[in-house]
């Protein structure tokens, strides 16, 4: 019998391809090729004998209808809740195209684990949903059990940080309902006797955590959604996705092509899983994602296993999963094996497990658990998943093709999060929109340079990997795939000491250190594939000094940007925006469908507003200024015949952006233009009381209240360079933004620099916006505004239209809410005590949970920790001012509570005197 010791010492000493003498295991390899296939320790699997007749020989499993409402592509878990929750949608001509049978490639040989606790609030709500379907309401409808265990799940920390982050993820789920404990090393210790728990710090303990049966969980599904009238056709490859181009030029699916015929659709799927990026080809669409080797090895039989829960010891890198009276054990190594070449005929094959890969977990794994050292390998698993560039599924439409989703792309995780996204997936295919806000899944959240780029696929995919068991900390940034989208600052700030971050492939300014440069070096792969370690690098220093849940040694630096802001002036690079112009016959008519504020104003005019969905949940928040046509053309006033906009928007954002304005277009017909300036204009903000008078010296016109009124821009010239000025503000200052094409932003930079010496102007970068931003009560979209929260609930009203009588997406649904009483509110809270908060903390109200927290920082002004949540009545009535107002709060941070106050205006200038130059 082959012990997982004995493994461990053959990993170590033999060479690498030599098979392991005497003992029962597969022979070492690392080549990524398949084996034949193995069996795989569940209830039942679905897979066909390998014997038999080839998949193309047999034929599919039912005669291919000649036209479908939807086509799911892929019978794997996201497959098949797909297909089952559009049937239950009411989607009765769906049909699932399996090349081979159903959960074959990854779905059939997953470790099918579900923990209901993650680090976001929209995970918590999917994998609630699964576990919903799974646990009860399948079984509900079809009297069919899925295979669903709920032996609980445990989380070991091995260190103080771990545990910080587990005391979160406990506050977090008392806003959900979710139980869990956080349990001392004895009582770990009673609950799981086989556990060392000498090195452990504490575990977090969840009863209802469990785990599914990925055959038993498909056949139930498919089974409730045919008897719905969606169809399951198996063996039946695709083998093309036929494309039409509509009236308006714009790229729509048609049709799937198999082998045995064709299915007219105007909507298809692409749930293939690790095959995805084939299918995606097929269409003309960019699927970012990677094939990887993740494995797992099953024990012999355990004496006094038997009920206990699931473990994932993060530090390790290591989980258990219960399996009856044994334990597979896997993990999540920093080298493991890409699959180069993913081969089409893969289906029920595994991968020889290379040990020497494999071998870093099993140490881990014995110091856990001791007994598995003297405990016999009954088999090994390792097979295909795929990885992507941010560990968040690939969903959504394509921006390439409308009518061709994703499904896909689920980083190990398919089985746990596929009701929850399942669901989304559906909604989102019959409403045009999920219900939740998906924004983290969108494939729109990749810019389009990247999605393709194969250098910055492969790194961040190895990086998510890799990470997949880190500590989710605040403010951590990626090292892979860096300085992909550099502006033509990015050197002059870099020399200035600035600490970059990395938002959807741009680099932007985080804070500046006062102690050198910190240049972002290549990605080193965390020395594996024979990489070196980068050593003494600036950059990952300061980036460790983040890996806390306490302020960070340079929260001193962050607080002087702030409060040089407030008391003379900085100047922030803000480049990155995403600028767009709307021109166009119908360019007015596309801004008042679809922009929520009035931006009918005159040329020079510019609007805050907010673009929403047809449920009334808000997509974007940015500025719309309004142009005067011109006769010429250049990057700060293009020519065009009817009206213009020049749009302006949150950066990490811009693709979803554009994506949307594009859609609604198509959708609506708009005769219109939309052109992306964004890599050819710079921008930088100068804020503060000092920004007229720095400004006055650079700029060639009248800066006065009455020559340049607050929410107005102009076309002016900064240091002899042409350059659009707009008074905004997003930190609640005195201050302007100047719009600079790309070869004038260092003149004009170091002019304003220049200027600003006397009077004390300092660089400042997005921590410090973080901190004035939130003093000042301003929304940061996808944070506390999201795409299904209502500007009404958002206490955005102003940005609304909704006194006059002009039509505008999302309109209706406001009114319905406006009627029917808001539901839920957002509330700001302050917290006297200086303790750090980063959101996710849960909001009590009267002894009761009404919220958590969606973003909070600390305001360095009003000297307290502010905290931004949307709350809820316990009682299921609305949530009126006079609720907010009477109730008691506090905020439970990692388990403490702490009092707050709840405030109806910002706590920072209030009436808003500073943005209009009264101090």
């Amino acid at each position: 019998m082959a012990s997982l010791s004995r493994a461990l010492r053959v990993a170590t000493t033999c060479p690498r391809k030599r098979p392991a003498q005497g003992l029962r295991l597969q022979p070492l390899a690392s080549v990524a090729r398949p084996t034949t296939e193995k069996n795989v320790p569940y209830q039942r699997t679905l897979k066909e004998e390998a014997q038999g007749p080839s998949t193309a020989a047999r034929g599919p499993s039912q005669p291919l209808p000649s036209t479908a409402d939807v086509v799911v592509i892929g019978g794997g878990s996201l497959g098949c809740q797909t297909l089952y929750h559009l049937a239950k949608l009411g989607v009765s001509g769906a049909v699932l195209l399996e090349r081979e049978r159903l959960t074959s490639g990854t779905t059939w040989h997953t470790a099918g684990l579900l923990w209901q606790l993650r680090p976001s609030d929209v995970e918590v709500e999917l994998l609630a949903h699964t576990r919903r379907v799974v646990s009860r309401e399948l079984e509900e409808e079809t009297g069919l059990h899925t295979g669903w265990i709920q032996n609980g799940g445990l989380f070991i920390a091995s260190n103080r940080q771990r545990l910080d982050e587990y005391k979160r993820l406990m506050s977090l789920g008392k806003a959900y309902g979710v139980e869990s404990h956080v349990l001392s090393p004895a009582e770990t210790k009673a609950l799981y006797p086989l556990m060392n728990v000498d090195d452990l710090y504490g575990t977090l303990y969840v009863p209802q955590d469990g785990t599914m049966d990925p055959a038993g969980t498909c056949t139930t599904l498919v089974r409730a959604a045919a008897a719905r009238g969606a169809q399951v056709i198996e063996n039946c490859p695709v083998t093309g996705i036929r494309v039409r181009t509509d009236d308006f030029g714009v790229r729509r699916v048609a049709a799937v092509e198999t082998q045995h015929g064709s299915i007219q659709t105007p909507c298809v799927v692409n749930c293939a899983g690790v095959w995805a990026s084939a299918v995606g080809r097929m269409a003309g669409v960019k699927v970012p994602l990677v094939a990887m080797h993740h494995a797992y090895v099953v024990t012999e039989r355990i004496e006094g296993i038997q009920n206990m829960p699931n473990v994932r010891d993060h530090d390790a890198s290591v989980y258990l999963r219960l399996q009856g009276d044994a334990l597979s054990v896997g993990g999540y190594e920093n080298n493991p094996v890409f699959w180069e070449e993913v081969s089409d005929k893969f289906a029920f094959g595994l991968f020889d497990l290379d040990w020497d890969v494999f071998s870093q977990h099993i140490e881990g794994a014995i110091n856990r658990v001791p007994v598995l050292e003297r405990t016999g390998i009954k088999s090994t698993v390792c097979g295909p998943e795929s990885f992507t560039p941010d560990h968040k599924p690939l969903m959504g439409e394509a921006p390439e093709l409308r009518g061709f989703f994703l499904g896909c792309g689920f980083n190990s995780a398919g089985m746990m999060l596929g009701g929850g996204c399942g669901q989304e997936l559906a909604h989102w295919i019959i409403h045009g929109r999920p219900e939740k806000d998906m924004y983290g899944y969108d494939i729109r959240r990749f810019h389009h340079s990247l999605t393709d780029h194969s250098r910055w696929i492969r790194e961040r995919s190895h990086e998510s990997y890799a990470k997949n068991y880190s500590v989710v900390f605040p403010h951590d940034e990626p090292l892979a795939g860096r300085n992909m989208r550099t502006d033509a600052l990015h050197q002059e700030l870099l020399e200035q000491g600035c600490v970059f971050q990395e938002r959807h492939g741009w680099e932007r300014p985080g804070w500046f250190s006062p102690q050198g440069t910190a240049p972002v070096p290549d990605y080193d792969y965390y020395g594996a594939y024979g990489n070196q370690v980068h050593q003494d690098c600036a950059y990952t220093r300061l980036l460790e000094d983040e890996y806390t849940f306490e302020f960070p040694p340079h929260h001193g630096v962050i607080q002087k940007e702030c409060l040089t802001c407030r008391g003379a002036a900085a100047v922030f690079n803000m480049s990155y925006f995403g600028k767009f112009y709307l021109l166009g016959l119908d360019a007015s008519k596309a801004a008042d469908w679809l922009f929520s504020a009035d931006v009918s104003r005159p040329p020079g005019s510019t609007v805050y507003t907010c673009m929403l969905n047809q449920r009334g949940g808000t997509e974007s928040d940015l500025t719309v200024s309004r142009l005067a046509p011109g006769p010429e053309a250049g990057p700060l006033a293009p020519a065009f015949e009817g009206d213009g906009y020049y749009l302006a928007v949150g950066g990490a954002a811009a693709q979803h952006n554009w994506s949307h304005i594009s859609t609604v277009l198509q959708d609506q017909k708009f005769r219109c233009q939309l052109i992306d300036r964004s890599e050819d204009l710079g921008m930088i903000s100068i804020q503060g009381p000092a920004s007229r008078a720095i400004l006055q010296e650079v700029l060639d016109a009248d800066l006065s209240n009455s020559a340049f009124p607050f929410s107005t821009h102009q076309l002016v010239r900064a240091a002899g360079h042409l350059v659009r000025a707009m008074r905004l503000s997003f930190v609640g200052e005195l201050g302007w933004e100047l719009h600079i094409p790309r070869a004038s932003c260092v003149p004009v930079y170091r002019a304003v620099m220049t200027a600003g010496a006397k009077h004390g102007l300092v660089n400042a970068g997005y921590r410090a916006i973080d901190s004035l931003s939130i003093e000042k009560g301003y929304r940061h979209w996808h944070a506390d505004l999201r795409s299904d929260d209502s500007p009404l609930e958002a206490g955005l009203a102003f940005t609304c239209k909704l006194k006059s009588h002009v039509p505008f997406l999302g309109r209706e649904a406001l009114e319905r809410q406006r009627e029917a009483g808001l539901r839920r509110r957002l509330v700001c809270l302050t917290v006297e005590e200086k303790v750090p908060m980063f959101g996710l903390e849960a909001i009590w109200r009267n002894g009761q949970v009404v919220g958590h927290v969606r973003r909070a920082d600390f305001g360095f002004t009003v000297d307290k920790t502010i905290a931004y949540g949307y709350i809820q009545n316990p009682s299921g009535g609305p949530v009126s001012l006079d609720f907010v107002k009477s109730g008691d709060y506090a905020l439970e941070r990692m388990g403490v509570t702490y009092a707050a106050q709840v405030h109806l205006k910002s706590p920072f200038d209030p009436n808003n005197k500073r943005v209009r130059g009264i101090y």
